[in-house]
Order: structure tokens, then sequence, then C-alpha cells
């Protein structure tokens, strides 16, 4: 049963022969002419996939370029300690790489598109995730380089490794001097080569590749060791942004939670709240009355519940319920005792004072409007009175506000804002008006 189970997973009767696989690894290193302009071509495609976060037009890039040759003839060379293969093999990996980072350097600086997309940005971070990918991606591929069966491995292992996209984000770091970007792009770049390696000369000692050239014990175990130095050296980095990976997603997950649980506190209601996992902060911007102190340490405790100890929690008052200088009642008084002349001229300076505020009421609405809903251009203020037909003697006042926004606002945004200037002015029946581009909302 063993022995049956064990054949299944035997591949030696699919390996090619040792001389065509020599043959084979030979010929894919070699970067002149026209592997050298589609190498060319290839980058320039990826940097145009990366210029316009395309993931088509990146996998087609991967998918064309012949990059992964002189990698799989570096473990290959060493796994056999073929030492001419090697130095070809380093010669030819560093002239593809220099040749990738100029014309990807000189596409990006000409290009009138500068901002960095997602496709771009996903290049500058590795993690030991990508050392995986690295090396179960090369161990598929040397299997296909080695074998009959090629079918779609090799294809599907060059857009897992993606070897093209960092060189190409690399070259938008030389481009544009953002060098965070070229020493991130090009440590993922190192990560899957060395990997890729790693995993080809693996593979070919298992596989037990007939060794081309004498070479003492000695010298075997110190071309081991500098393996292994190497591997190190490349693998640490990225155990360390992969805690720091985990660690920021962990820290996004319980921050959601966090702000689930505070959309409404004491009477208020979130209406913001920006998670920044890189330097731990959470900023929530509230409506309603101003928060004290005593609730600020209520929320700061309820944050230590998430596993948000040390979190920096910073509040932002979006819209207040003050009281508007200034009362209703007492003004129509003022009104009347102005028509009946018997006030001072210091009295009536004041009451005009007041009037007039009263008046400008929409200008600190749309000051604190926009820092909620940055779409609103402009805030009117009235209060009329309403004349009915056979009534005209008893006047109703009314109170309008009119919101002007540059892109509209949701149902959702003109409900939080009708219920806030109710509150705001303390006038259950304001009226409450949405414009946008010359139509009207109610």
């Amino acid at each position: 049963m063993t022995s049956k189970l064990f054949q299944y997973f035997s591949i030696s009767r699919d390996v090619e022969s040792f001389r065509d696989i020599h043959s084979a690894v030979e010929s894919d290193i070699e970067f002149k002419g026209a592997r050298l302009w589609i190498l060319i071509f290839a980058i320039v495609l990826a940097s145009v996939g990366l210029n316009t976060n395309s993931t088509a037009v990146i996998i087609g890039a991967m998918l064309i370029s012949p990059i992964m040759g002189p990698i799989n003839g570096i473990g290959y060379s060493i796994a056999t300690y073929d030492f001419a293969l090697l130095r070809r093999s380093f010669k030819h990996l560093s002239f593809a790489i220099a040749a990738s980072l100029v014309t990807s350097t000189l596409y990006f600086a000409v290009s009138p598109v500068s901002s960095a997309y997602s496709e771009l940005l996903a290049r500058t971070s590795p993690t030991i995730y990508d050392v995986l990918i690295a090396l179960f991606g090369g161990l598929a591929g040397t299997m296909s380089l080695t074998t009959r069966l090629k079918g779609n491995v090799v294809p599907g292992v060059a857009i897992a490794t993606a070897l093209m996209p960092p060189l190409c984000t690399a070259g938008y770091g030389l481009a544009t001097g953002q060098f965070p970007f070229f020493f991130g792009a090009f440590y993922l770049f190192t990560i899957n080569t060395v990997f890729i390696g790693l995993s080809t000369v693996i593979f070919s000692q298992f596989m037990k590749f007939p060794i081309r050239s004498d070479i003492a014990e000695a010298q075997k175990a110190r071309i081991n060791r500098w393996i292994t130095v190497v591997m190190l050296v490349t693998l640490v980095p990225s155990i360390y942004f992969g805690f720091v990976l985990v660690k920021k997603e962990r820290f996004i997950e319980n921050a959601g939670r966090f702000v689930r649980s505070a959309q409404v506190f004491r009477g208020d209601y979130l209406l913001r709240n920006d998670i920044d996992a890189d330097n731990r902060r959470i900023s929530l911007s509230y409506a309603g009355r101003s928060l004290t102190d005593e609730s600020k340490a209520v929320l700061r405790k309820r944050a230590e519940e998430f596993g948000l100890g040390d979190a920096t929690l910073s509040f932002e008052q979006g819209i207040s319920f003050a009281d508007i200088t200034g009362d209703l009642g007492e003004k129509d008084k003022a009104l009347a005792q102005l028509r009946n002349l018997t006030l001072t001229l210091e009295e009536s300076r004041r009451i005009r004072d007041s009037l007039e505020q009263r008046a400008y009421t929409g200008k600190p609405l749309l000051r604190e409007l926009r820092t909620v809903f940055p779409s609103v251009t402009a805030c009117l203020f009235a209060e009329p009175y309403s004349f009915s037909a056979g009534d005209e003697e008893k006047p109703r006042k009314l109170a309008y506000v009119v919101i002007s926004s540059s892109s509209g606002l949701a149902d959702v945004e003109r409900e939080k804002v009708k219920a806030w200037l109710k509150a705001r002015l303390q006038n259950d029946t304001l009226r409450v008006v949405f414009e946008q581009e010359g139509e009207l909302f109610r």
C-alpha cells in the first residue's frame, strides 16, 4: 500500500534527460538579440501597467518576461557546482537587471502620470509571505523546467513570483527620487531571486543532478555556508516586515470593532473616523454635545477592552449643539420696543448687533458643516414670515436653511444634516433645502 502511494508522488518517470536539462538551462540564461528586446518590451509594458494601475497589463508583462532564465541558471549551477555556468548566469542576470532599471527609470522620468497607485505600492513592502511565494513558485518552475510536463506551470510561476513589477517599481523610485520605493521594491526582487534560486538548488540536489566539476568536500561545505548566509540575510528582514504587517492588520481589525462600538456615545453620534495603523492612531469626529474629559476617558477605557491600550485616540468636535446667541422671544420684544422709540441709542445698537449676528447665522453653520461634509459650498439662513389668505394679521414665522454642495449629499447624509440643524437652531419646524447644480432636494 505504501509503495503504491509513493508511486503517485514519484516524478522520476517525468524527468527529462540530464543533457536536455543542461541545454535548456544554458539556452535560457543569455540576453542577446530577440530575448533582450523582449525583456525591454516586458519592462515597458509592466511600467505602463503600474503607471495606469492595470492588473491585466502587469500580468501580461510577467508572462512574456524571460528574466527567470538566469535565476534558474544560478540555482542549477550551484547545485551541480558548474562554476563557469554560474559566472555566465550572474553576468546575464546583472545585465538584465541593469537594462530593466534603465528602461523603467527612463519611462517614469518622461511619463506625465507620477501618482503611486495600489499596484505600485504593493511592491514596496515585502514580507515573509513573499519568501514563501518565491520558494514554492520556484519549486514549481524548476519542476516544469526539468520534466516533460510543462503545461501552464511556467506562466503561472511567472505571475506568482512577479519578478518584473518590483524592478519597474524600483525604476519609479529612481525616476521620482523616492528612494524608499526603490529599496523596498529592489528588496522584493532580491527575495524572489534568492529563493527562486534556492528552490532550484534544493530540487536539483534532490533529483541528484550530476556534478559537473571536481570539488573537494571542504569547498562544498564553504559554498553551503555562503548559501545559508545569503538566505538568512535575505530572510530575516522579511520576517520582521511580516510581523509588522500582521500587527497592523490586527490593529485595523480591533480598531474597526472599537469604532463600530462607539458609533453612538452618550447621545452623540460618530460622523467620521480615521484609523492610522502605521502610527497606531485613531481619530474620532463626533456631532452633538462637546465631549468632556470624562467622556474621553471612558472611550479610552473602552479602547483598552479591544486591545488598543497603546493606541493614541484623538477627538474632534465636528458639529456641536452650542446655542446661538440671542433668544427669539426676546428679539421680538426688542423689535416692538424699537417701533415705539422707547429704547436708548445704546440699547438700540446692542439689539441691532444681535439682529445682524442672527442674519449671519449661515456663516458659522457653513464653517461647522464643512468640517464633516467638505462638498458643502454655501449655506443660506433666513427667517421669513408667511401670510395666509383671510388671516393676514397673524403671520407665521418660518426658518429656512438652504445647503448648496458641489457633488451632492447622500440621503443618509442629508438626514444627518437636517437632524443636526434642528438641534443646532433649536427649531423642530426648521425647513432644510439641499441644492446641487440648480436642483433642489427637500
